[in-house]
């Protein structure tokens, strides 16, 4: 795939629901590759050379949420990568077998914090990545349940165990 100023091949799937636009694309070196509007993009996994282009695309921040323990997973080149594209970088090691509420506070802590967004949340599939956008949507952004939760599923979020996870920790802290 040639890369240049077309790195965003968009093959897209414009899905729209009563929610935000939910845009699917092919960005080399992305897998599961989905933006809502220019808010936020949830993803699988990334290489350390799409970085650039995630700083291209406009984003102000990458919230890296896989173990540094999951395979194919470089922690290191990544901070690089982000360093020398001069984006900010945040690894939150989230667990979506035993997920942690300590670490969707510390989500919500830096993703609300200004010139954090626009913000590329990645994890292995984007399952985790839409997880913590739900739990956003619902406690910073207000809304209902339904409707967050319609977004995250076009964004990838395909869990059961995870949905439960980001309704029960919003039902808790939901003011």
């Amino acid at each position: 795939m040639k890369r240049t100023s077309g790195i965003l091949a968009v093959a897209a799937l414009g899905m729209t629901v009563a929610v935000g636009q939910v845009r699917k694309s092919a960005v080399e070196g992305i897998t599961n590759f989905a933006q809502v509007e220019t808010l936020v993009a949830c993803a699988g996994n990334v290489a350390n050379t799409a970085v650039p282009a995630i700083k291209k695309m406009g984003f102000a921040s990458i919230i890296n949420l896989r173990e540094a323990n999951e395979s194919g997973v470089d922690i290191e080149g990544e901070t690089a990568a982000a360093r020398a594209a001069d984006i900010t970088f945040l690894h939150l090691p989230f667990n979506g077998s035993a997920p942690d509420p300590a670490v969707a506070d510390r989500f919500i802590a830096f993703v609300t914090q200004p010139g954090n967004q626009p913000a590329f949340i990645h994890c292995a599939s984007g399952n985790r990545a839409a997880a913590m956008w739900l739990i956003k949507r619902v406690l910073i952004d207000k809304w209902d349940t339904d409707r967050a939760l319609a977004e995250a599923t076009l964004l990838g979020l395909t869990s059961s165990a995870l949905k439960t996870f980001a309704l029960d920790y919003v039902k808790t802290r939901k003011k």
